[in-house]
């Protein structure tokens, strides 16, 4: 599994990067108020810490619109992936990018019949939003699995990019159902590492050690 980290923070992507965990980046409007910086300044300096994908998002609403900040947006970085909603508009705007040679991420899936659509237009990835799905009591691995299903039923070669991942368990369930690539914030990559009995391990062995008066350097 690829994991992309969902954040616009440089500092957190320059020290995991640095870990070699990421393989691209991913960004919102919301990410981009977060950091206080204008986009393209940001955008561009994130492209420049990473190799892989790193998406930026139009705010456009309509198709041409959306293809025009597309053009502006593709132009930061060779490896920026334009980012546009599941809308007619942006399915629109999607097929138009993918067929220039842009890297497409088509975003705010909730279905696995959105997801169909979003290949069919050529989409580099679809990002099903497992949180918000899971918020309002529905099951988003449950979509995960639908795409991935239908997606190998007919070879589609669009990414499963499975977003708003909450937990551990998300990126886990992902990784079981065979989700491409997992956006994470940086403290759930983090937690990834995390286990309480690796911590009462860790201590146990710490305390042994401290008995036995030696030391390594």
């Amino acid at each position: 599994m690829k994991f992309f980290v969902d954040t616009a923070d440089t500092a957190a992507i320059a020290e995991l990067n640095a870990l070699g965990l990421l393989d691209g980046v991913t960004t919102n409007p919301s990410l981009i108020l977060k950091s206080g910086r204008p986009m393209d300044e940001v955008i561009a300096e994130i492209c420049g810490l990473v190799e892989g994908p790193v998406s930026a998002e139009v705010v456009a609403t309509e198709a041409e619109a959306m293809i025009a900040e597309g053009h502006k947006l593709a132009g930061i970085a060779p490896n920026v992936a334009v980012k546009v909603p599941l809308t007619w508009d942006g399915l629109k705007a999607c097929k138009r990018l993918t067929g220039e040679g842009h890297m497409v991420n088509v975003t705010l899936c909730f279905s696995a019949a959105q997801a169909l659509l979003a290949a069919k237009a050529g989409a580099s990835f679809i990002s099903p939003f497992v949180g918000r799905l899971d918020d309002l009591g529905l099951d988003g691995m449950a979509v995960i699995r639908d795409i991935r299903l239908i997606y190998d039923n007919y070879g589609f070669e669009t990414e499963i990019l499975a977003a708003s991942i909450r937990t551990v368990n998300h990126v886990i369930e992902a990784a079981r159902i065979g989700a491409d690539v997992a956006t994470v914030p940086p403290g759930v990559l983090k937690a990834l590492a995390q286990h309480a009995l690796t911590d009462k391990g860790l201590a146990s062995f710490l305390a042994d050690w401290q008995k036995t008066g030696q030391k390594i350097l």
